[in-house]
């Protein structure tokens, strides 16, 4: 009586195509960790942005001055939904400014009859905004 040979897969093949697929899932479940991490600071730096964004259209009633406000204060100048405007109002943050240079265009001048460059003072500072749950920094340069 002749022998069937039964077709199939030895153990060897089964261990290694386990093995390849597990790496594969492996490999799949880092890519998806690493991409969630990065949505979560996108997210976070959006944030940010958007509070950068109050301070900077606030046309300097804040920012060169250390106070204490709201981000409904800074908002003002914005439409938004009524939920939104509640949720800053909330938001109690500390604004607070630190002169690092000012530049008189006098200084530079060495014909004191030039009237081009004569007057203009610019103030350089940087503003911080801080709560208790961001912290930022922007640079701000002021004219005079």
């Amino acid at each position: 009586m002749p022998k069937q040979h039964h077709r199939g897969f030895t153990l060897i093949e089964v261990m290694v195509a386990v093995m390849i697929v597990s790496v594969v899932i492996a490999a799949l479940l880092q890519m998806q960790g690493n991409t969630s991490h990065k949505l979560i600071e996108l997210k976070k730096t959006l944030k940010t942005n958007q509070f950068n964004s109050f301070l900077i259209s606030s046309d300097n009633k804040y920012g060169f001055e250390s106070s204490n406000t709201d981000l409904y204060r800074l908002s003002g100048e914005f439409d938004m939904e009524s939920d939104l405007r509640r949720k800053l109002k909330a938001m109690k943050i500390k604004v607070s400014y630190e002169k690092k240079d000012v530049l008189d265009s006098n200084d530079f001048s060495d014909d004191e009859e030039d009237a081009t460059v004569t007057g203009i003072v610019l103030e350089i500072g940087k503003t911080h905004l801080q709560n208790k749950n961001f912290s930022l920094s922007l640079m701000r340069i002021k004219l005079q």
